[in-house]
C-alpha cells in the first residue's frame, strides 16, 4: 500500500473539485485530486453541457415551424435524433480536454483515478493508495434520485446519467417530474418530434414564482407537451415500448419512453464518513458558513453539502474554501446572491428572495417592480414578447429578481450583480444600455421603480415650476 502524504486531498473532480484543484496548486498547494468515474462530473457528462446542447438541437428544429410571423414558410423538419446526440456528444468531447487527466497533471496535480473513502479522520483510501492530508474537500456531487415505485425495477427507464446515450428517438416519453430537468428534456424532446407527457406530483416548476411559472407552462402546453399536475405516480407496469404509469388518483399514462427526473440525492455512499467523524443528513453533508463539516479538517462543498444544487455553486464555494484553506482567512458562504436559470422557451431566472419569500420577510416594507417584454422593442422585433422581469425593493435596494422570457439567464446576471455588491436600483437606472437591446428591460424595470417618485411627486413639480419661472 503506497502512502502519500498532500496539503489538500480533493475527492470528486467535477466543477467544485476541479476549480479547487486548479486554484490551489497554481497557488503553491501540493494538491490530490480522486476520481473514481468520468472526470468533469455531472455537469460536463449528463447535465449542463449536454442538455443545453440538446435543447439547442431542439432550438433549430422549432425554428424552421414558427417562421410565418417573419415571412418565413414553416416547413416540417426531418430530425435526424441520433445526429442529435452526435451534437451532444461533439459539444461534451470539445470540453473534455479542459477537464482531462492529462490538463490537470499537468498543472501539477496529483490525480488519481479511484474513489476515495475515509480510513480515519485524516485518511482516505483510494484503490492502493492511503493519503494523508492536512485538510480534504469532499465534491461527489449528486446522482438521479430514482423513487421506489411498484414495478419500476422491472421496467426500463433513463435518467439524465443515459438518456443522452439514447440513440432510438423515443416516439412518446412520459417524463416524470416537472421540475427543471424534466421541463428542459420535454421540450426538447417535442421539439425534435416526440410526443411528451410530463407527470408532476405536486406543482410544475414549483420552485419558481408561480406567476411566471404559468406563463412558462402556458408556452410548453401550446407546443404540445402534456402536463399533468398532482399526477403521483403509484405503480408502473408494462415493458420497452410499451410502458405504463398508473398514478394515484386511478389514471394511467401510456408511452414508449420512460425519464424519471424527481429530484438528485447527495453522492456519499462510498465515502464512509463515519471513519472521519462526519454524520451525512438525508440533503448531504452539513456544513457550517464556512463549509467546514464536524471534521474541520475537511469541507464539503457543491451539490453534496446539503444546499443549493448548481454548478456555479460548487465554483462559488471553491472560492470560499480556497480562501480558508490556503490563506488562513475566514471565509462564508452566503446564498442570497446565488442566481438560477432554467432554460426551457422562454427561459426562467431567478436571484434573492421571490416575491412572496420577500413579503413573508419584509411585509409591508416590499415594493415590486414589473416589466413586460412587450414593451421592449427588441422584443417586438423577434417577436419575443412573451416575458415579464418583477424585482423586489427594499429601501431603494434590490433584494430578489425574477424573470421569464427570453434570455432571462443572460439578464439576471446584472440582478445577481447587485445583490452580490449591495447595489441600489439607482445603480441599475443610471446604466445606458444600447438600443435596441433585451437587456434595457433590466434598465426599465429600475425606472419603474423611479418613475412614481418623479411624475407622481408634488414637490417634484413644485421645484420644476419654479426653475422654470427663471
Amino acid at each position: 500500500m503506497e502512502r502519500i502524504k498532500t496539503d489538500l486531498c480533493i475527492i470528486g473532480a467535477g466543477s467544485g473539485g476541479l476549480s479547487v484543484a486548479a486554484g490551489a496548486v497554481q497557488m503553491g498547494a501540493s494538491v490530490v485530486l480522486l476520481e473514481g468515474h468520468k472526470m468533469g462530473g455531472d455537469c460536463l457528462n449528463y447535465g449542463c453541457v449536454p442538455s443545453k446542447a440538446l435543447i439547442a438541437a431542439g432550438k433549430h428544429a422549432h425554428a424552421m415551424t414558427t417562421g410565418a410571423p417573419f415571412g418565413i414558410k414553416p416547413v416540417k423538419p426531418t430530425v435526424d435524433y441520433a445526429a442529435a446526440k452526435d451534437h451532444v456528444s461533439n459539444v461534451i468531447k470539445g470540453i473534455e480536454p479542459h477537464d482531462s487527466v492529462e490538463r490537470f497533471q499537468g498543472l501539477g496535480v496529483n490525480v488519481i483515478t479511484e474513489f476515495g473513502t475515509f480510513i480515519s479522520p485524516t485518511e482516505v483510501q483510494a484503490g492502493d493508495k492511503i493519503i494523508t492530508a492536512r485538510r480534504f474537500v469532499i465534491a461527489t456531487g449528486s446522482s438521479p434520485f430514482v423513487p421506489p415505485i411498484d414495478g419500476l425495477d422491472g421496467v426500463p427507464h433513463f435518467t439524465n446519467e443515459n438518456i443522452f446515450d439514447l440513440r432510438e428517438q423515443p416516439d412518446h416519453l412520459i417524463v416524470i417530474g416537472g421540475g427543471p430537468i424534466g421541463m428542459e428534456l420535454a421540450q426538447a424532446h417535442v421539439r425534435l418530434g416526440s410526443k411528451v407527457t410530463v407527470l408532476e406530483g405536486m406543482k410544475a416548476l414549483g420552485k419558481d414564482d408561480p406567476e411566471l411559472a404559468a406563463i412558462a407552462l402556458e408556452r410548453l402546453r401550446s407546443e404540445g407537451i402534456e402536463i399533468v399536475e398532482g399526477a403521483l405516480a403509484e405503480k408502473i407496469t408494462g415493458g420497452a415500448g410499451d410502458i405504463n404509469v398508473h398514478t394515484k388518483d386511478g389514471k394511467t399514462y401510456s408511452g414508449t419512453h420512460l425519464l424519471m427526473a424527481v429530484g438528485r440525492k447527495p453522492n456519499v455512499d462510498k465515502l464512509d464518513l463515519e471513519q472521519a467523524g462526519i454524520k451525512p443528513t438525508r440533503g448531504g453533508i452539513k456544513v457550517d458558513a464556512s463549509l467546514k463539516t464536524t471534521n474541520k479538517r475537511v469541507y464539503a462543498i457543491g451539490d453534496v453539502a446539503a444546499g443549493l444544487q448548481f454548478t456555479h455553486v460548487a465554483g462559488y464555494h471553491a472560492g470560499v474554501i480556497i480562501k480558508s484553506a490556503l490563506f488562513g482567512l475566514p471565509s462564508k458562504a452566503k446564498t442570497d446572491h446565488i442566481p438560477w436559470a432554467t432554460y426551457i422557451d422562454p427561459e426562467m431566472a431567478q436571484v434573492g428572495l421571490t416575491e412572496e419569500q420577500a413579503r413573508e420577510k419584509h411585509g409591508d416594507k416590499l415594493e415590486v417592480v414589473r416589466f413586460e417584454y412587450a414593451e421592449n422593442d427588441r422584443a417586438r422585433a423577434e417577436l419575443a414578447t412573451t416575458g415579464l422581469i418583477k424585482v423586489m425593493v427594499i429601501k431603494g435596494r434590490p433584494v430578489g429578481a425574477s424573470i421569464v422570457g427570453a434570455q432571462a439567464g443572460e439578464l439576471i446576471q446584472i440582478w445577481a450583480l447587485a445583490l452580490a455588491n449591495n447595489l441600489k436600483m439607482s445603480a441599475i437606472a443610471n446604466m445606458v444600455a444600447p438600443y435596441p437591446t433585451l437587456g434595457e428591460v433590466n434598465k426599465r424595470a429600475a425606472g419603474a421603480y423611479f418613475g412614481p417618485r418623479l411624475f407622481d411627486s408634488t414637490m417634484v413639480k413644485r421645484i420644476v415650476g419654479l426653475v422654470q419661472r427663471f
